[in-house]
């Protein structure tokens, strides 16, 4: 039945005031890792439908509206970019870094029921709270000046408890200082203790979509020895609705997989209705820009980057990035900046995030506004 109600007018304004403060707002957006520039409209016809990507987007549903197959091909796309083993890797699209983290850690746990979960000062804040809801025992790791694991306490820690398997959560650009585990000096302390089973899952949400673009990058990926990795979409790629895709070893998620009757598929993820129109802004990202088009992007936002630690240290601004990172780290500035540049802050420090609608003029503005607030008060 088709309904041809409009909306009142206060219904209206509210929404339409809500529009042009967003349009604002978006303008000084550079503290946290979104990319806020992207065009979708050509997939908007989409919308007027029920789709719904339930259950393992490999099977086959009862429930016909999904996007599985264009599923498949952006996952596809990920598992050649990560190195994940051609007839060995299994994943989907989720709605963003948290879920793909807690399906990690809960393969994990299946797989390594006794295993303690070992994770630094500096991860994502979800993890402790996954770790809550999964009941999982787990261990925090000290981190050093940069954000990295403190590879030396992850050693002595596991050397203290070697009875039972451990399971690494590794980040792969720490939130507030962009940072990268290294995973081979992680399998470098599995081979010097002798441990026999062992989980690493990766937590990329941003940096999933930068190292392999790079051309140094810092290991990582399926090949380094991993188990598992999460990959946000709605960050280096961009995306108005957050999502993200999760990769995992095939042969370890066909130990948990369930059948179910209702929808005659598997039951292999952790949400039931999952949502299908973010699979079409990742393929459509995925085709338009290419590898040659994320490389220019990657290579535009680093360089970026390094201009704004210059920029800042010229105007006696202590700042600085880690190897391969958007992430300028410098010292936490006032509410009032906090508030007009939309920063994220820890403790001492803030952050500046040069994603690819960060210009360098936006960097020049916001340099001027930490200078002016250094200023003594008159």
């Amino acid at each position: 039945m088709k309904n041809d109600k409009h909306l009142d007018a206060v219904t209206k304004r509210e929404f339409d005031d809500l529009l042009a403060e967003t349009g604002k707002r978006v303008k000084t957006f550079v503290g946290y890792p979104c990319n806020a520039f992207f065009d979708y409209s050509e997939l908007y016809p989409f919308l007027q439908y029920c789709l719904n990507n339930v259950g393992d987007p490999f099977g086959k549903s009862n429930f016909s509206l999904n996007t599985y197959e264009i599923e498949r091909k952006v996952l596809g796309f990920f598992a050649e970019l990560i190195r994940a083993p051609e007839d060995d890797f299994w994943g989907y699209v989720t709605n963003g870094g948290t879920e793909g983290n807690m399906y990690g850690l809960f393969l994990a746990r299946e797989l390594l029921p006794d295993g303690v979960v070992y994770y630094s000062e500096d991860t994502h804040y979800s993890v402790a709270k996954i770790l809550r809801v999964l009941q999982i025992r787990h261990i925090m790791i000290k981190s050093l000046d940069n954000g990295e694991l403190d590879y030396h306490d992850l050693h002595e820690t596991i050397r203290i408890h070697r009875d039972v398997p451990p399971i690494i959560m590794a980040n792969i650009g720490t939130t507030m200082k962009g940072a990268v585990d290294d995973i081979s000096k992680i399998n470098e302390v599995f081979h010097d203790l002798a441990v026999p089973s062992h989980y690493i899952h990766c937590d990329a949400a941003l940096s999933g979509m930068i190292l392999p673009f790079v051309e140094e990058p810092q290991p990582f990926d399926f090949e380094s020895g991993i188990d598992s990795i999460s990959i946000s979409g709605h960050k280096m790629i961009g995306s108005p609705i957050p999502c993200g895709i999760v990769l995992a070893k095939k042969r370890n998620v066909d130990k948990i997989a369930r059948s179910i009757e209702y929808v005659g598929i598997l039951d292999t993820t952790l949400s039931g209705s999952r949502n299908a129109i973010t699979p079409l802004f990742l393929w459509y990202a995925i085709n338009k820009l290419g590898r040659e088009g994320f490389t220019q992007m990657v290579r535009q936002c680093l360089e970026t980057a390094e201009y704004a630690v210059n920029k800042f240290k010229e105007n006696g601004i202590e700042a600085w990035r880690n190897t391969n990172s958007v992430t300028v780290v410098f010292p936490r500035p006032t509410e009032r900046i906090l508030g007009k540049w939309q920063l994220a802050v820890y403790e001492q420090i803030g952050h500046l995030i040069t994603m690819p609608h960060v210009t360098r003029e936006k960097v020049d503005e916001l340099a001027e506004d930490l200078v002016e607030d250094m200023q003594p008060a008159q």
